[in-house]
């Protein structure tokens, strides 16, 4: 029998979207599940790291600017804890800066997507592969 989902044991990979702003979180999360992932919302870093720390999710996607703790700071804690420095962490942001990119990229970050036009495409091309979706 072949498996309905994305990974070999019939059960969806999660992914946690780290997401102040509801419409984004709302976009984000209807491209991800129509690609056959679940989908956890946390709508500020410290929910976010806390989710990440429960669920352990196999990615988790993280905004720059955030409520009470910045995506920075959340992939700093999540990569020095054992238990999650190894989730992967894309940041998805409106700031493209080098900077920006810099520090995510310090921060154990393994991929920076603006959002921008094409900030879609390039997610889900990015997840491709990362074997996240298929």
């Amino acid at each position: 029998m072949v498996p309905s989902s994305n990974t070999e044991s019939g059960k969806k990979k999660t992914v946690l979207v780290v997401e102040d702003s509801p419409t984004q979180a709302a976009q984000i999360r209807a491209l991800l599940v129509a690609n056959g992932l679940h989908v956890l919302i946390a709508s500020d870093g410290v929910d976010g790291l806390e989710q990440a720390t429960e669920y352990l999710p196999e990615l988790v996607i993280l905004d720059l600017e955030m409520p009470r703790m910045n995506g920075i700071e959340v992939a700093h804690a999540l990569k020095a804890n054992p238990d999650t420095a190894h989730i992967p962490l894309i940041l998805f942001t409106r700031h493209d800066s080098p900077e920006a990119m810099s520090m995510g990229l310090s921060e154990g970050v393994v991929d920076f997507i603006p959002k921008d036009a094409f900030a879609k495409v390039v997610m889900i091309e990015t997840l491709k592969q990362m074997k996240i979706i298929q």
